[in-house]
């Protein structure tokens, strides 16, 4: 007679699938204050967890506190791209570094490989090589990066589809990207 084996349990962080779902309602939510409950939970987890915490995780927090910041009204614009730039560049660099290879391969190649918007690798470049970007440019890179990880990320851990896609948001990603083209040849 065989025995049967328990499946293998994985310690993570967060209590169970309840904190879970709710720190995803709360960073997504649009309420400062709900997100700032969820930062601290994600912060929480953070030092329970440590570096094993998941890349999105972590990208989603900073993503969301630079957000939370911007509202509160408490940094200059300066502070603000400043801000939104470490989170964007951190961002694209942990999410592409996995697809590295042993030979290097261009970052906009990786990026289409994943689907994230060529643009934001462009914004990525100007905040690390160039001029700074203006705000509002951060703040729609923000926004376009918090939403491909809600669902990359977010939606698939949930197994549902929280991300109801429309036609509308075909046309706005097309927009966005005509923009970023647009000050992209501003900046040179």
């Amino acid at each position: 007679a065989r025995r049967r084996l328990k499946p293998l349990r994985t310690v993570v962080a967060w209590r169970g699938r309840a904190e879970w779902d709710q720190v995803m309602v709360g960073l997504y939510c649009g309420d400062s204050r709900l997100q700032q409950d969820a930062l601290d939970r994600v912060s929480a987890w953070k030092s329970r967890y440590g570096p094993k915490m998941p890349l999105a995780v972590d990208c989603t927090a900073e993503l969301i506190r630079c957000k939370v910041l911007d509202s509160s009204g408490r940094l200059k614009s300066h502070e603000l791209i400043l801000s939104y730039g470490l989170a964007l560049v951190r961002f694209v660099n942990l999410i592409t570094e996995r697809k590295q290879k042993i030979v290097s391969i261009p970052l906009r190649q990786l990026a289409r490989e994943v689907d994230i918007p060529v643009w934001i690798v462009d914004l990525r470049h100007e905040l690390t090589h160039g001029k700074l970007p203006r705000l509002a440019l951060c703040r729609k890179g923000c926004d376009v990066v918090l939403d491909w990880l809600r669902k990359m990320y977010w939606s698939r851990q949930l197994g549902n589809n929280l991300c109801e896609e429309d036609e509308d948001d075909e046309e706005e990603q097309e927009e966005v990207e005509a923009n970023a083209e647009l000050d992209s040849d501003a900046w040179e």
